[in-house]
């Protein structure tokens, strides 16, 4: 399932470095979390949905690395380039065992047929 983006060719060499580059640090930050750790719960501030994510997890008895950037009015310019990365429009954005599963609904499904704990090898 190829996720369509715009094809380098249709961008301008003088501003490819500047798209390739643009807020980078956040998302190898992101990359080395999931590299390293079995889940991952990339979040915000104030937003009830990755709080939710997080107690899931601690009452599943599951340990996860979790990364905040920001709020609702701080930093969502770099929030856009995790968003961009992983094609997902919202928070927590989170991984485990590398893959991208999605949300926090999609989280509370894994937890509730116990796909979750199959795919962390439990």
């Amino acid at each position: 399932m190829p996720r369509e983006i715009l094809p380098e060719v249709q961008i301008h060499p003088a501003i490819r470095e500047f798209i390739s580059n643009n807020h980078k640090d956040i998302v190898d930050e992101v990359k080395a979390a999931v590299a390293s750790n079995d889940v991952v719960v990339v979040g915000m501030a104030q937003n009830p949905v990755p709080k939710k994510a997080r107690k899931l997890l601690t009452q599943a008895g599951i340990p996860f690395k979790y990364l905040e950037y920001g709020s609702y009015v701080s930093m969502w310019r770099r929030r856009n380039a995790i968003k961009m990365w992983t094609g997902w429009p919202t928070f927590p954005q989170i991984f485990v065992k590398g893959t991208f599963i999605g949300g926090g609904a999609d989280l509370e499904k894994l937890i509730a047929s116990g796909e979750l704990k199959q795919l962390l090898g439990g």
